[in-house]
């Protein structure tokens, strides 16, 4: 279970136990009702702070997804804020009923941070990757270096992050995640062989994205 989901669960055990104790002694049709809404809300909220373990694929030229969802964008793009190059941009669409946990695409240093706030467009949208709210992290070793954006949606109004820059990471390390549907993506050197396609199924961690050319 995801850590950052515990707050709203307790908050669903007390509701939903307060509703029902309510409906039983007053046999309210009303009380009834939000009981069972509360428990429903209750097994959703346990549903979606889902957070399994995952088999991280092994071999320092691999880049692996930083969310599950489904690619819905591979194309070229120019990225101006760390890479300030042109790049591969892979794109992945995380819906409510996906694992929202994000993961580190790449072992390395947090070369670059940036905080951007925006738009709440739909995530599956092309301008969502320019104009949603989003966090821009930029990450580097001795191969290559890429950047990893969360973008927030519609639903998904909180991003949480627990990344800095100067901080090292490991391929596969949880790093945070987007509360109720979001979407990914990933700023790839144009050397990267891209290993997946459109509209294909990932998960955060465990689906290899790219290689690296390492020389």
């Amino acid at each position: 279970m995801a850590k950052d989901g515990l707050g709203i669960i307790v908050v669903g055990v007390v509701l939903a136990l307060v509703l029902t104790t309510g409906a039983v002694i007053k046999e309210f049709w009303l009380l009834k009702a939000l009981a069972f809404l509360s428990w429903i809300f209750l097994g959703f909220s346990l549903y979606f702070f889902r957070d399994p373990e995952r088999t991280i694929p092994s071999g320092e030229d691999l880049i692996v997804s930083a969310g599950d969802g489904t690619v819905i964008e591979i194309k070229q793009v120019f990225e101006e804020q760390y890479l300030k190059a042109q790049a591969i941009q892979v794109s992945i669409f995380l819906s409510v009923f996906n694992v929202h946990i994000n993961r580190v695409p790449m072992s390395g240093r947090v070369g670059f941070f940036h905080y951007q706030r925006g738009k709440f467009v739909q995530a599956y949208k092309h301008s969502a990757s320019k104009e949603n709210e989003q966090t821009i992290i930029g990450i580097e070793n001795e191969h290559a270096k890429l950047v990893v954006k969360q973008i927030a949606g519609i639903l998904a109004r909180r991003i949480i992050c627990q990344l800095k820059e100067g901080d090292m990471v490991s391929r596969g390390a949880r790093f945070g995640m987007i509360k109720f549907g979001s979407r990914v993506d990933l700023m790839l050197p144009l050397s990267t062989e891209i290993k997946v396609q459109l509209h294909q199924k990932v998960k955060g961690g465990e689906t290899i994205i790219a290689k690296i050319k390492i020389d």
